[in-house]
């Protein structure tokens, strides 16, 4: 055992070991997200409460969502070990509570749980990087944890559609388990603990505006179109509430010591523009990418039942390229070219993807879909390493939070905004594609049932609608083809419409990226001081240690007074590690 000066120096081994644990919480984390949608009707069956079906989903986003930028300050503020583990053992408690469920409520508050874990997780993981390596070799593993959520994605729902029908979906929570346990181990005896010897002074309440705002802005836009209109006095409510606490917030903000989001951090140019990118790019793919099971299954017609499967093509292009271009960007040390080039290649698979109909083929939206991935991958993996290699290392862990934030919020509007636009264009486009005969023709309650496009991908409903036209007469058969072809096609045309504007603002995205400032990746933790812009290092988020300067980068709270070294490395670990 011998005392090394910061965790920097740690042994190559205890470098990888524990980037192994951080990799296997984030996997359970980002699966957590993905394999519970395939056992959902079983569990449904089980225990009841279909009315309350998406609080599953909800409860977990807006929970996890809203917790990445409170526990990324409190990172900055008393070390990363404590809450990485800590939401290691919040996701396993939330994942053995929800197996123990008893009714939809009970599952709703337990999901709720577990994304409070999942958050943390998420909050903590990408600034573990930033804790062991400097920025020049952070790519690499950014690389990889990039890959970890495409793996996660398309291993989500295999595993969960394999638990569901062999097993009993309670195992769908528990299987969290064992690799939760596995991470914690790990995690525990390798990373080593950083000494916390400086008081500060707990955001209490920014974090209470910051929630007050930030769960009734994704309640309005997780509901809007599904639960309530647009225009309905839900949404409006909820969306004018969220507003004012967001003002409440910025207020409290510029009036506290240490802020949950420092002010100062959206003056910083780097960081506006690498949060404005992701927060669009996020909008406009995943608000357009959570189509395209729906597109494949229901307009192509692909034979298959897993949205796992369906998108596998996107998410095995995704992972290669992202860690293709972590080791790309490792050791070039530039990044511009490589956004812009990624944003451009997303908006051609966009583009691609527009253009699909219900004549396209599985090779063709295979195709499209590995375009869409080759530059998701190249794109996902930079603003958080951007942000890392701009700001002073003891804002690592809110600016990184702060960019993942960005992220998850863009995703949720985008899919909100997408699904109206593919819901008010279907209905439209239904009525333009079949005849007039043909609905006169059908009951009521049969068009009703049409208008709703997921019953393209159940074998059941569809030999029900099948049975209520062939009821009809001689005629029933031939009406039952030509609308179902009707609603194929006007799926179609409405997905591919979701396409098209998820294509416009990812270019949106490409223009605001044109914006970013190339500031080659630090082989040190020190930040030039160019790279704070105009506005000194000390104004960023906290008052700088004791005898730094505006041009010498301020470490995290340590205990001393004394400023780090020229190369301002993370604060010494407590115990030693093995050298």
């Amino acid at each position: 055992m011998t005392q090394v000066q910061s965790i920097s120096q740690m042994s190559t081994r205890t470098k990888v070991l524990v980037m192994a644990g951080t990799l296997l919480g984030l996997f359970t984390a980002a699966m957590d997200q993905t394999i519970v949608g395939t056992a959902m009707p079983r569990v449904v069956a089980h225990l009841g409460g279909y009315e309350h079906y998406s609080w599953v989903f909800t409860s977990f986003m807006v929970v996890s969502t809203t917790a990445v930028p409170i526990v990324g300050k409190l990172t900055d503020m008393y070390g990363r070990k404590f809450f990485f583990l800590a939401g290691i053992a919040v996701m396993m408690l939330g994942s053995a509570l929800c197996g123990t469920s008893q009714s939809m409520i009970q599952l709703i508050v337990f999901r709720a749980i577990q994304g409070l874990g999942a958050g943390t997780i998420m909050a903590t993981a990408f600034a573990i990087i930033g804790d062991v390596f400097p920025p020049a070799q952070r790519a690499r593993w950014a690389g990889l944890m990039t890959s970890v959520f495409a793996a996660a994605s398309v291993a989500g729902p295999l595993i969960g559609g394999y638990i569901t029908d062999n097993l009993n979906w309670r195992w769908v929570f528990y299987v969290n388990l064992p690799m939760g346990a596995l991470a914690l181990a790990v995690f525990f005896a390798v990373m080593p603990s950083v000494r916390a010897g400086v008081r500060h002074q707990l955001d209490y309440w920014g974090a209470a505006m910051l929630i007050l705002a930030v769960v009734p802005l994704l309640l309005a836009f997780s509901w809007a179109n599904e639960q309530y209109p647009w225009l309905s006095a839900q949404i409006i409510g909820l969306l004018a509430f969220a507003t004012l606490a967001g003002l409440a917030f910025a207020v409290v903000e510029m009036r506290t010591v240490e802020p949950i989001l420092p002010p100062a951090l959206f003056r910083h140019p780097i960081f506006l523009v690498s949060a404005g990118v992701t927060f669009l790019t996020a909008m406009g793919m995943f608000g357009g990418i959570v189509y395209l099971p729906l597109f494949v299954q229901g307009v192509i017609g692909s034979s298959a039942t897993n949205s796992g499967l369906v998108i596998m093509p996107m998410m095995l292009s995704l992972a290669i390229t992202a860690a293709i271009m972590g080791q790309i960007l490792g050791r070039w040390g530039r990044y511009r070219i490589i956004a812009l080039v990624g944003l451009a290649v997303m908006a051609v698979g966009m583009f691609l993807m527009s253009g699909m109909d219900v004549t396209s083929t599985n090779a063709i939206a295979t195709r499209n879909m590995i375009v869409v991935g080759i530059g998701l991958g190249a794109t996902m993996p930079i603003f958080v390493l951007v942000v890392q290699n701009a700001l002073p290392y003891r804002m690592l862990g809110v600016s990184t939070a702060a960019i993942q934030f960005f992220r998850s919020v863009g995703g949720t509007m985008g899919v909100a905004v997408m699904g109206s636009l593919v819901n008010s264009s279907f209905s439209s486009e239904l009525t333009a594609e079949t005849s007039p005969e043909v609905r006169e023709a059908t009951p009521p309650a049969l068009l009703e049932r049409l208008q709703n496009p997921q019953s393209l991908l159940n074998a059941d409903l569809l030999a029900e609608l099948r049975d209520a036209f062939a009821g009809l007469g001689e005629n029933g058969p031939v009406m039952f083809n030509e609308i179902m072809l009707g609603t194929r096609t006007a799926l179609g045309t409405a997905i591919a419409e979701a396409f098209l504007v998820g294509m416009g603002i990812t270019l949106a995205a490409l223009v605001v990226a044109v914006f970013l400032k190339e500031v080659p990746l630090a082989k040190t933790w020190a930040v030039p001081e160019a790279t704070a812009g105009a506005m000194p290092l000390d104004r960023l988020g906290q008052s700088p240690v004791a005898g730094s300067s505006a041009a010498t980068v301020d470490p995290p709270p340590t205990g001393e007074d004394e400023p780090l070294g020229a190369d301002d490395r993370p604060p010494d670990p407590s115990p030693p590690a093995d050298k």
